[in-house]
């Protein structure tokens, strides 16, 4: 968030030059004020991470209220109130409403709860990024707030072209690492890039791990 530094308070802003970070949310609270197309796709991603999930909403989406009778989440039927943010680590709003998404903002500043704002980066303290996984391997593409639309893109694209080879071509590399490490080697001083660049990844493709691992041995 930019504020005035004689003020103390939030400006507006064109964009969100942020500060990216993976948020660690498992077996938080985490509050989502809304309950449709958009804030069920804001709900699925916090379950993936571990999240323990309230939602507030008016109007309530067969799928979300399906995961309220199974006890997936806990949900207040009704309009949002200051209070849903009380012990919340984290909360998104997704209800379209200018005025909601303020109300949530507002009290998510007063309560020191971080608060993103569905395509209202002016109510937001973070932005979410579209994201890319392959296993443990994690690309996140951002638009500071300013075009999600390419952000996905992007996403899009980056997606097919990191397929699954990636995610085993880490798991060598995270293998490599720690044995250099338990050897008392540092892993720092790996030319990692010339193991990259050597042709491993085609390898890996290939389903030919024996040879890939030898290689990375013979640049490290």
């Amino acid at each position: 968030m930019t504020t005035r530094p004689d003020q103390g308070g939030p400006v507006e802003r064109a964009s969100i030059a942020g500060y990216p970070v993976n948020l660690v949310v498992a077996g938080r609270r985490c509050v989502v004020v809304g309950a449709g197309r958009i804030a069920t796709r804001k709900i699925e991603g916090l379950f993936a991470a571990g999240a323990r999930v309230h939602v507030v909403a008016i109007e309530v989406s067969d799928e979300v209220r399906a995961w309220a009778d199974a006890g997936v989440v806990t949900l207040s039927e009704r309009p949002f109130e200051a209070p849903d943010l009380d012990y919340a680590w984290l909360a998104t709003t997704a209800t379209g409403v200018p005025a909601v998404d303020r109300a949530v903002f507002e009290a998510g500043e007063a309560a020191r709860v971080w608060v993103n704002s569905a395509d209202d980066p002016a109510n937001c303290s973070f932005t979410l990024m579209s994201v890319v996984r392959q296993g443990d391997l994690v690309v996140a593409i951002g638009s500071n707030g300013r075009s999600p639309a390419l952000a996905t893109y992007l996403r899009d694209h980056v997606r097919k072209e990191m397929g699954p080879e990636w995610a085993a071509l880490l798991e060598l590399l995270s293998e490599a690492r720690e044995e250099m490490r338990a050897g008392g080697r540092s892993s720092e001083s790996a030319d990692w890039r010339r193991a990259l660049d050597s042709g491993i990844l085609d390898l890996v493709r290939e389903g030919r791990d024996g040879e890939a691992k030898e290689l990375l041995r013979s640049c490290l």
